[in-house]
């Protein structure tokens, strides 16, 4: 069983338009609602797989009830932190070029009673979960640490932490040995304070991030592919995509993915790969089923291209 813990989710409403203009009326081809968050994304995920998971999440007013109610209409167990703000509501606009563009709200201000309780709810139900996922930015009213926090004390409790955040957080957590961190390319030149242009370059910054305390690395470097940076060694990855449809929610797919299949090796990077590529070529925030995967479209390899200049060089 995979639980997840998002700090600050969503409610996410996509429409597909077909093209952005200013100050005109824009009628949408195609709308969907889905519950949204990081941690929120790898729960569906996971449940789209087949796999058992547990969402724990802070849920206010009506708009929370809603994530609820989706996310239970998804078969997914959910364990709702009360909290007395609105869960925000994100908007984005998928346009047929793969252009995507994202409102996000900044959510509610937790109060320390309630990040402790965010805290206490995963101790209560952690028991007996292989992974635990912790995704996403931290919402008002949380430190930094309180990540760290959540790793000291999962890892006190003999459980396995997946860490999918960035900035302060993640470098203030990594002091706890997260099990796993998953950056993509701009938040591992963050984290490391220097530009990325090369894959080699993403090597690097991703052996500093395991100097620094995380057992594993999972670096996704977006259409240049996946690296996996780990004590057994490094493997890099990558998959053909035909059109990218929306990619929100796709590292979280790629995270599911990865954690599904053991969370460590070259087959749960390549597992990691498939799900991502998949999920790009779905609308929305929509997840992958197995018969979405195209696991033979994914080359893996344990000879990393470092000279290979990225794509999209990470500032």
């Amino acid at each position: 069983m995979i639980l997840t813990v998002t700090p600050n989710p969503s409610l996410d409403r996509t429409y597909e338009i077909p093209g952005l203009d200013r100050g005109e009326v824009v009628r949408a081809a195609g709308e969907r609602m889905d519950p949204g968050g990081k941690g929120v994304n790898v729960s569906r995920a996971v449940a789209a797989a087949g796999a058992p998971t547990l969402a724990v999440l802070p849920l206010g007013g009506a708009p929370g009830a809603l994530v609820a109610d989706l996310l239970a209409a998804q078969g997914i167990a959910v364990a709702p932190v009360p909290v007395a703000g609105l869960t925000r509501s994100n908007i984005a606009l998928a346009e047929p070029d793969g252009t995507l563009t994202k409102i996000n709200a900044p959510g509610p201000e937790l109060s320390p009673r309630e990040a402790e309780s965010l805290l206490a709810t995963v101790a209560e139900r952690s028991a007996g979960a292989d992974w635990i996922a912790c995704c996403g930015s931290l919402p008002r009213g949380l430190d930094p640490a309180w990540y760290a926090e959540l790793v000291a004390r999962a890892h006190r409790a003999g459980a396995r932490i997946a860490l999918d955040t960035s900035g302060p957080a993640l470098l203030a957590a990594l002091k706890e040995r997260p099990d796993v961190v998953k950056p993509n390319a701009e938040e591992l030149a963050e984290a490391v304070g220097r530009q990325l242009t090369t894959i080699g370059d993403a090597v690097a910054a991703a052996q500093e991030l395991r100097g620094a305390g995380a057992t594993a690395v999972l670096a996704s470097l977006g259409a240049d592919g996946q690296l996996l940076v780990e004590a057994s060694g490094t493997w890099f990855a990558a998959a053909e995509v035909a059109a990218v449809r929306s990619d929100v929610g796709a590292g979280d797919s790629s995270l599911a993915g990865f954690l599904i299949a053991g969370g460590t090796g070259p087959d749960a990077l390549a597992s990691a790969v498939a799900h991502g590529a998949a999920a790009v070529q779905l609308p929305g925030s929509a997840m992958p089923t197995p018969a979405d995967l195209a696991p033979d479209a994914v080359t893996l390899t344990r000879t990393v291209p470092t000279t290979r200049l990225l794509k999209t060089p990470a500032p």
